[in-house]
């Protein structure tokens, strides 16, 4: 077998693939509204690096320390870009660049290995994951979610090939703890390949040992992180996000499953599903339970989320991470059915559709997520940005602003916040969704002007007339509103 290698030549072009994957992206949102973020949290992260850089604290409020940001790792990884003075956006693109390319030869070296060690199959990789529409959308997102995809997708693939570096994989996936809380999970997928592993009961329990150890190197820092800045373990978002969106739970389980497994078959996913059947069934046919454990770690990621945050907005943004490793699997499965050449019309046949509709496939929905990311990208600037901009320029320095979101804000307004997504402010979580308690908790801390969009605090806004209102075409043009500015009280 050739054993395939990742040189500099394949990164080199990997790179350009991901350049012209993402280029398309960003000439999209230059066109429609000018370069910027497609979600308001990427300016958390944006604020936090800053401050860091500028003030040497880790707040979104000067003066203020919180643990508001979900990814710790993501927003330190942001202050180079801060001290070279480049632009929030482009050092994020950068690193989207980046970790696209990455993520893309680690899929091509897996399909590599997996398919008898041909260097073809390293270029379908990154084909199939540099121009996967949503990988391109979250490289360009500003926020962690394909580093931990990508990170998730080189550790399932390192511990199936060395199983026996425990002490490292437990490193790294504390690592990963520090990109997002989400990726503890992949512990279980260590747990699985040594349970159903060759090794015997001894070797086994010694390998989960220092797994767990390595492990433990890197999540009690975070734990104890998060406490000295919040009295908590885990960071603000982990509590108020579920709390903010409780109510879905209430849905039957099998409704929020399926929305969150849904979720990666929207583009080339759904044609590579039957390849993904195929690669489950040739595992358990030949009883290597083991070689499931990406599976498993990508099924309990979207399990957890059904359980306690079903959230399918955003293009499903939440479910990104897991998509490397369906698409990865998918390929596998497929590539290792198809037959170009079968001497049986009927598979050659359906060998050469299968492979051109996942083509076809992949193309169409990356110039569909191309327009999906400006329009994305036109509503926070229009609104987020544009209202920060005001507050700026219209308010006193001394004011105090509620709103939701904050991020722009954050990064924009240089006044004093409450945020009523107690991601910065997290006494408002145990009454996040009680509006009667919000005004009153606003009352309270002397807020002088409410900024948000009116639906989603109707009783709050009920009656007041706005003092600013962007009237901005993006977000009414996608069944939304115009972010608005209110005197408060």
């Amino acid at each position: 077998m050739t054993r395939l290698r990742l040189d500099w030549r394949r990164l080199g072009i990997a790179l350009l693939a991901a350049l012209v994957a993402l280029g398309a992206y960003l000439l999209a949102s230059l066109k429609l509204g000018g370069m910027g973020f497609p979600l308001d949290d990427a300016w958390i992260h944006q604020t936090y690096a800053r401050n860091l850089v500028h003030l040497g604290q880790w707040a979104f409020v000067p003066n203020q320390p919180s643990a508001g940001s979900t990814s710790p790792l993501w927003a330190a990884l942001q202050s180079p870009g801060i001290l070279l003075g480049m632009s929030p956006w482009m050092w994020s693109a950068i690193l989207g660049l980046v970790g696209l390319a990455l993520t893309a030869c680690i899929a091509g070296l897996w399909l590599g290995k997996g398919l008898g060690g041909s260097g073809q199959w390293f270029w379908v990789g990154v084909v199939g994951l540099g121009f996967e529409w949503h990988l391109v959308w979250a490289a360009l997102s500003g926020m962690e979610t394909l580093l931990l995809g990508g990170a998730a997708l080189a550790l399932l693939w390192g511990m199936q090939n060395q199983p026996q570096r425990s002490l490292l994989w437990g490193a790294l996936v504390g690592l990963t703890v520090w990109i997002r809380p989400d990726g503890l999970t992949l512990g279980l997928a260590y747990a699985w390949l040594i349970l159903f592993g060759e090794a015997g009961m001894r070797t086994s329990a010694a390998r989960l040992g220092s797994f767990a150890f390595g492990a433990c190197l890197l999540i009690v820092p975070y734990l104890g992180f998060n406490y000295a800045l919040a009295g908590q373990i885990w960071p603000n978002t982990f509590y108020a996000k579920q709390a903010e969106y409780a109510v879905l739970r209430q849905a039957p389980l099998l409704a929020r499953l399926g929305g969150e497994f849904f979720q990666p078959l929207v583009g080339p996913g759904v044609v590579l599903l039957p390849g993904l059947l195929l690669w489950i069934l040739s595992k358990a046919r030949g009883r290597r339970w083991a070689d499931l454990a990406p599976l498993v770690w990508a099924s309990a990621y979207l399990t957890a989320y059904a359980l306690r945050l079903p959230v399918t907005y955003q293009h499903g943004r939440y479910a990104m991470p897991t998509i490397p490793v369906w698409i990865t699997l998918g390929l596998l499965g497929t590539l290792g059915w198809i037959d170009l050449d079968s001497q049986h019309n009927w598979r050659r046949i359906i060998s050469r559709g299968w492979l051109v509709s996942w083509l076809v496939v992949t193309g169409a929905f990356w110039l569909v997520g191309a327009r999906a990311f400006a329009r994305d990208v036109a509503v926070i600037n229009s609104e987020m940005v544009q209202t920060s901009l005001w507050v700026h320029e219209h308010t006193d320095s001394k004011d105090v602003i509620a709103a939701h979101d904050i991020g722009a804000l954050g990064y924009f307004g240089g006044r004093s916040i409450l945020d009523l997504a107690g991601l910065v402010n997290p006494e408002v979580i145990p009454f996040i969704r009680d509006q009667r308690r919000l005004g009153a908790y606003l009352d309270a801390r002397g807020a002088r002007y409410l900024m948000t969009f009116p639906d989603w605090y109707p009783s709050l806004t009920a009656g007041r007339v706005p003092v600013y209102r962007t009237h901005a075409p993006f977000s009414p043009s996608q069944g939304g509103e115009n972010m608005a500015v209110y005197s408060w009280p």
